[in-house]
């Protein structure tokens, strides 16, 4: 039976059997995903091969980044055939080739500012850019903050702090910018999306949602803001329905434009959820979600042994309308 989700402009089949990886090798937690201009697809991932890298139909073509990274978090395509990988482990973001040479780093790795302190960084969580090139990086769990930087990694300015109100934060998990500069942070544990301008200024905030983990803005004339809910952990709460996990898709003025999930939303099966916490979106319009289910697999099922492996990354293809 073929699996549809999502509505409208927005449905999508899961394309079951995507991921092709040599013999012996499991992805782990896939924090994050980027895809570069050639609609290549980049796993950043808690495995032994932190970042492993497929073409669009699934097949691998190379991996690296061992030795370098501790904890995949957060990953950004940069314009220039780059990617920004942030690395919540180590309190660095590394600005790299699509081949793996480190560019740029920020932060010193393996030291932590002190805890809650607003110093950069205390488990970083993801980073963007803004149009004129500067790098915003979420800082993260160990921090409530947001630092801004020059291309050439001088930090510029930071804000935020812990807490509910505007411009405070109870996990900056997630970083995105649109083509006028404002700033979009997914405030996770404070069930919102909040929007600045490029130098920290409280504008608005999206609510309606469950635990926002995910960003991803697309560019054009009508960028839309693809968002990925973890749904619930609690026990209490964790069989609750129309919280997700799943996708939400908006336009800028926060207006839910669909919403991607399965029936029952939380599984193992196709087009399901477990945790997904990082996506991307290439150029048919196709999503590629990259999932903690490894490590949530317990909180999730606690009576159902976990699969080796668990299944982290899925794509979800475009239906074309007609």
């Amino acid at each position: 039976m073929t699996i549809t989700m999502g509505s409208g402009d927005f449905t999508y089949q899961p394309a079951e059997g995507w991921m092709k990886l040599p013999d012996g090798w499991v992805t782990g937690d896939v924090a994050a995903v980027g895809v570069d201009r050639w609609d290549n697809v980049y796993a950043f991932n808690r495995g032994a091969h932190p970042m492993i890298v497929f073409d669009r139909d699934g097949n691998f073509l190379r991996s690296w980044g061992e030795g370098v990274f501790s904890r995949a978090h957060g990953v950004h395509m940069g314009p220039d055939d780059s990617i920004y990988c942030t690395d919540d482990g180590d309190h660095t973001m590394r600005k790299c080739s699509l081949d793996g040479k480190v560019l740029l780093e920020i932060g010193i790795p393996g030291k932590a500012s002190p805890y809650m302190s607003g110093e950069p960084f205390n488990r970083c969580t993801h980073t963007a850019l803004s149009p004129q090139g500067d790098i915003y990086i979420s800082d993260g769990y160990g921090n409530a903050r947001v630092h801004k930087y020059a291309p050439d990694g001088r930090r510029l300015l930071s804000w935020g702090g812990p807490g509910t109100r505007p411009g405070q934060f109870n996990i900056a998990h997630n970083i995105c910018c649109d083509a006028d500069g404002w700033v979009y942070v997914a405030d996770r544990e404070n069930h919102r999306v909040q929007v600045f301008d490029g130098n920290g200024k409280y504008e608005t905030q999206w609510n309606n949602l469950h635990r926002p983990s995910g960003l991803f803005m697309t560019g054009g004339t009508c960028p839309l803001c693809y968002i990925a809910e973890l749904g619930p952990h609690l026990p209490v709460n964790r069989d609750h329905p129309n919280i997700g996990p799943r996708i939400s898709v908006m336009d800028l003025k926060g207006t839910l434009l669909a919403t991607v999930e399965a029936s029952p939303a939380r599984g193992a099966g196709p087009g399901q959820f477990i945790s997904p916490h990082g996506m991307s979106v290439d150029s048919r319009g196709d999503l590629y979600v990259g999932e903690v289910a490894d490590t949530s697999w317990s909180r999730s099922f606690p009576d159902v042994p976990k699969p080796k492996p668990v299944r982290c990354l899925q794509k979800l293809v475009k239906v074309k309308a007609g």
